[in-house]
């Protein structure tokens, strides 16, 4: 198996999300294509995707010719624009996985769509999406949002060496 990776809030499809969020892209179809080339230029065949929620405003069609594109075994933790279609729908599209809920991932990371309550004495750090350009401050939380990454996934190591403290030094 290879590398674990986050990301959210791909909006595939959605033309609004260009101004919604300043997003530097003249049309939807030039957002879509720069989206899944930054995808591909870090996921490899054998990696493994949490994709954080958000995922597409297409047709199941296109949306399946979207997720065939992409490397990677793709996890879908709904968010809310995700919700109005069923698991099933989503694994039909070409998730190999789906959950309505959030997971905790290595005893330590909450992976949820919307940021969660989390204050300083709980032993967790929340991987969310769903504010796209916004931050919530302190190292409980860790916005995956694509706005926040250059439209690419990161690595486990990569989030994990942002919130937990070295113990070097």
């Amino acid at each position: 198996m290879g590398n674990v990776l986050f990301t959210s809030d791909h909006h595939f499809g959605h033309k609004h999300i260009i101004d919604f969020e300043s997003r530097p892209f003249s049309d939807v179809e030039q957002m879509n294509e720069f989206m899944i080339e930054s995808w591909n230029s870090v996921v490899g065949k054998e990696d493994q995707v949490f994709h954080l929620g958000d995922f597409s405003f297409l047709n199941k069609e296109a949306t399946k010719a979207i997720l065939a594109r992409l490397n990677g075994y793709k996890i879908l933790i709904m968010g809310n624009h995700d919700r109005g279609r069923g698991r099933d729908w989503w694994l039909d599209a070409g998730f190999g996985e789906v959950s309505a809920y959030p997971l905790i991932y290595k005893d330590f990371f909450i992976l949820s769509h919307e940021p969660m309550y989390m204050n300083k004495h709980m032993p967790f750090v929340n991987v969310h999406g769903h504010i796209h350009g916004q931050k919530y401050e302190g190292n409980s939380y860790f916005n995956i949002c694509v706005e926040h990454w250059d439209y690419k996934p990161l690595t486990f190591e990569e989030i994990r060496a942002a919130v937990v403290p070295s113990e070097e030094g």
